[in-house]
């Protein structure tokens, strides 16, 4: 048996082997540059313990434009990945949602409704020509018998529409996982979240969309601080605008549970507002006795109240029209919208949050705590020192960009780390002193300088709470609950599912004036470039064989 034979014969055994383990062994070995077909370790987790068959209807599929096109690929490969490690657990389709025949579309639109995805009009203008087209980015996610909608088209409204997408694209993972996780968590695995009360007077309607939401992945109790007895059993501790003082006991059983490894997220005032006559408000310094524990914590907030060019819009009666009150939207410099974020997966690729008569906010050293600011103003700012009068005749006034250099504001912080307890060097009476920590195991907080920022408004002529974030002026959604639900999140589960929202594709944009001048060039390279490589390589064969067989 010749030589050239054996290499056969044993390459064909080769093959043949490497065919019958893989039918044992299942690998894929993922060569991309950014890791875009690796799952994070939370959704592996996630879709290796399922309990039952989850199945995901995609609408977002037909003739679309190609950043579209890209993005549902991207789903398509997600699901694939997501079917690879879940097997027959994880099942999907893709659907067109104007196919078929009319009312066909208006049930599967009035479905997409009832879950709250709206379909999107694209236009776009080609020789000329005004185009629209319908397109719903969105899927519904099913198992045993309940739904929930994922929106598709994610991301920062304010980017171009190619840096959308890609934040879109690079959320998909996070965003499927997420609504899975939410329908087939078993009762007793949920994580536990606290909301303290008693310290707020604001109604409670003004937080049911955040509380509603928060109670579709978490258990929610409330805490009573005046209870005897230490913080315990919970996951994360909410302390949602204040306006009420926390006694010494009060804050002694925060920062025992924070010392301890706890969680805990304060949205505060920096200020009290009150309205005292038709022609504005009067801000003035609010005294929760939570200083000094911030401060220990590593973080300050000012008696301030900020003023900022990028702002919300408030209604105003600008003058009068014939005999009837002239009122229009005016932009109101007392709104910031937060638009600026830190390095992190709580507000990676978000939107922008709306927050109302912000204070600032300073970090201070504090050893072996680790800052990450997290929402930050626009650069043209400038503070008003408590008190500090807030008068409407300054939405009727045309701003002066030259008084706005007070410079960019931190408006939220994360502080992670041990923390040492602010009654660590106090003589503490026995029924506090039995079971006290001076410093203990790793814990996380988040400090927001406005309360506002949990807060829902209300539709008052249905007499229905709004969801959270949404400007019934404006009637922008801003992303406030986005942003407290990433928090809430991370703060219970740092390596869980919100690690999806650390994955990045680069966007590689090609450049569209070399585009429109050297089309045609390299289209004729592609089509006649295949060619004559194959000429080349047949011209290269032929002259080998007459060399090796001649005479």
């Amino acid at each position: 048996m010749s030589s050239t034979t054996k290499r056969f014969l044993f390459f064909g055994l080769g093959l043949l082997l490497i065919n019958a383990l893989s039918a044992f062994v299942y690998t894929r070995v993922d060569l991309t540059e950014d890791k875009r077909y690796t799952l994070s370790g939370g959704t592996r987790q996630l879709l290796g313990t399922l309990p039952a068959r989850v199945h995901v209807d995609v609408f977002l599929t037909g003739k679309l434009p190609p950043g579209f096109k890209r993005l549902e690929t991207a789903v398509r490969e997600t699901l694939s990945e997501f079917e690879a490690e879940a097997g027959s657990k994880i099942t999907y389709r893709f659907i067109d949602p104007i196919t078929g025949t009319s009312e066909e579309q208006m049930q599967r639109l009035d479905r997409l409704a009832k879950l709250g995805l709206q379909p999107t009009n694209l236009f776009a203008s080609q020789g000329g020509t005004r185009t629209e087209q319908l397109i719903v980015p969105s899927a519904v996610i099913s198992y045993e018998g309940k739904e929930a909608g994922v929106l598709l088209l994610k991301g920062n409204k304010d980017a171009t529409p190619a840096e959308q997408l890609n934040q879109s694209y690079e959320g998909v993972e996070y965003q499927l996982a997420a609504a899975i996780r939410r329908l087939t968590q078993p009762e007793g695995s949920r994580r536990r979240v606290g909301l303290v009360f008693g310290h707020t007077q604001v109604p409670p309607e003004r937080f049911s969309d955040l509380l509603a939401t928060i109670q579709e992945q978490y258990d929610l109790f409330f805490v009573d601080l005046k209870k005897p007895g230490p913080v315990e059993g919970v996951d994360a501790l909410l302390i949602l605008k204040p306006d009420q003082p926390f006694a010494e006991s009060d804050v002694f059983k925060m920062d025992q549970y924070v010392v301890k490894g706890g969680k805990a997220l304060f949205f505060v005032d920096g200020q009290r507002v009150d309205s005292v006559s038709a022609q504005g408000s009067y801000a003035q310094p609010m005294p929760l006795g939570l200083d000094d524990l911030f401060f220990n914590w590593g973080a300050r907030i000012n008696r301030n109240v900020i003023k900022d060019l990028t702002c919300g819009v408030i209604p105003l009666n600008v003058g009068t029209l014939g005999d009837k009150p002239n009122v229009q939207l005016v932009p109101w410099r007392f709104y910031p919208v937060l638009n600026s974020f830190g390095d992190s997966p709580i507000t990676r690729n978000m939107d922008a949050v709306s927050s109302r008569f912000l204070s600032t906010m300073d970090t201070v050293r504090t050893k072996g705590i680790k800052k990450t600011v997290l929402l930050k103003t626009s650069p043209y700012t400038t503070a008003l020192n408590l008190p500090a009068l807030i008068s409407y005749n300054e939405a009727r006034q045309q701003p002066d960009p030259a008084t706005y250099t007070g410079g960019v504001k931190i408006a939220g912080v994360l502080l992670e780390g041990p923390f040492n307890s602010l009654f660590a060097n106090l003589l503490l009476p026995d029924s506090l002193a039995q079971g006290f920590k001076a410093k203990a195991a790793a814990g996380k907080v988040l400090i927001c300088a406005d309360g506002d920022l949990v807060v829902n408004d209300v539709d008052y002529k249905r007499k229905a709470p709004l969801p959270l974030g949404y400007d019934r002026f404006s009637q922008k959604q801003f992303a406030n609950k986005e942003f407290v639900l990433n928090a809430i999140d991370y703060m219970v589960d740092p390596e869980g599912l919100i690690m999806a929202r650390t994955r990045e594709v680069p966007l590689r944009p090609l450049d569209a004036v070399k585009v429109g001048q050297e089309r045609t060039w390299w289209q004729t390279i592609n089509v006649l470039g295949p060619l004559g490589l194959l000429t080349i390589g047949g011209l290269i064969w032929h002259l080998i064989r007459r060399r090796r067989y001649a005479a």
